[in-house]
């Protein structure tokens, strides 16, 4: 596949994996992209994960016809990018490494080698001349290694931007873009929103046409929207306007109250309620819908003097992620001693800008008419609240 006359793709489509870095389900797969710049020198973009060794050396080996990759620029050093750095050594001995410092120390660590002789450390405003086209690194530290450069190519105006705007599936995966990003984004990247500020500073000064990801489709459409996308999510501002209600229900009863109050809710016009049940749902995409959307409700029951395990993990995924800028609800449910709301409250106070409702609702074992009243009342205000946005 040619991106431009000169920077061709040779990446690989894993449609074997089933968990991706041994958590997140991809069932459409994952795509490993690598690229070639073929100039008067030519440079290979970062190369793809260990199972794919042949395919990717083979794809390089066709796309030259005969000719010798100069330069293998590493931008990534997580496996699924950088596991064929020494094997595609083994094949092209004279090819120079390029990374940053950091990176070959790195490389040290997993290979036992820095390459040292063949490798060049390149660092922020960097350049590397191929002939007719010149290449600028851009330092990205954080987003998501510490060792991360991007590279733009100022002759095509192209910007490879290692996992940045990456999603998960393969390429031949017809899916939406967002979707599958968002949920990778919040995933992997979302707990670095001020790396990701700042390297959108730096993009902002290049006159991109192109975006070159790690994973997903090239982006040549409408750059508009991926930026502003990538800039709300990173800002840890909602996406749109909506209400996600994320519960555990241990005999159905907490359910019975989630249900309603989804109801109500929907009723009173709420533009979107998303409710995750999370002993059953994708995490992720629990978590990506509590990132997506501008207000959320947690509803659990009291267990053993603390709250139910899969809303404890929940949590544990917001915290741990910076979650931040939201209103957020509490219903709690127990038999004798409820004090779900109390520990949901003390495991996110240290979230920023983070604003609970007045309204939190107290189940005692089954919803009735009392805890009726108080999904109502509850429900009106986080009406309310919206529409005083």
């Amino acid at each position: 596949m040619n991106i431009t006359n000169d920077i061709k793709y040779i990446g690989v489509n894993d449609r074997e994996i089933d968990l991706f870095e041994g958590q997140y389900v991809v069932p459409n797969g994952m795509a490993y992209n690598s690229y070639a710049i073929v100039d008067d020198k030519i440079a290979i973009m970062d190369s793809v994960d260990i199972n794919f060794t042949e395919e990717w050396l083979d794809n390089i080996k066709t796309t030259l016809d005969g000719r010798s990759p100069d330069y293998l620029v590493v931008q990534h050093m997580e496996p699924d990018h950088s596991a064929n750095i020494a094997n595609f050594k083994e094949v092209y001995p004279d090819a120079v490494v390029v990374a940053s410092a950091k990176a070959f120390a790195m490389m040290k660590n997993f290979f036992g080698t820095d390459f040292d002789g063949k490798n060049l450390v390149v660092g922020e405003g960097d350049t590397l001349s191929l002939g007719r086209h010149e290449l600028v690194f851009v330092t990205a530290p954080m987003v998501h290694w510490p060792e991360v450069i991007v590279t733009y190519d100022k002759t095509d105006k192209v910007l490879f931007s290692a996992d940045g705007f990456g999603k998960f599936g393969a390429l031949d995966a017809e899916e939406d873009w967002a979707c599958e990003a968002r949920r990778y984004y919040f995933g992997i990247v979302g707990k670095y929103g001020l790396p990701v500020q700042n390297l959108l500073k730096k993009a902002a000064e290049l006159d991109i046409e192109i975006i070159c990801p790690l994973h997903g489709p090239v982006l040549s459409d409408n750059l508009g929207y991926y930026l502003n996308l990538y800039d709300t999510w990173s800002a840890y501002r909602p996406e749109e306007e909506g209400i996600v209600i994320a519960y555990t229900s241990v005999y159905g009863n907490t359910k019975k109250a989630v249900e309603y109050l989804a109801d109500k809710l929907r009723g009173l016009g709420c533009p979107k309620v998303a409710v995750n049940d999370l002993a059953r749902c994708d995490m992720a995409e629990a978590v990506e819908d509590a990132f997506r959307y501008s207000h959320l409700v947690l509803a659990t029951t009291t267990y053993n003097s603390d709250i139910f395990p899969f809303m404890r993990e929940f949590i544990d995924h917001l915290t741990e992620r910076d979650y931040k800028n939201r209103k957020i609800a509490l219903i709690e449910n127990g038999s004798w001693a409820p004090i779900a709301a109390k520990v949901m409250r003390e495991k996110l106070s240290a979230c920023k800008n983070i604003e609970f409702a007045e309204n939190t609702v107290k189940i005692m074992s089954a919803v009735n008419d009392d805890s009726k009243a108080q999904l109502d009342a509850l429900a009106n205000e986080l009406i309310r609240n919206m529409e005083v946005k």
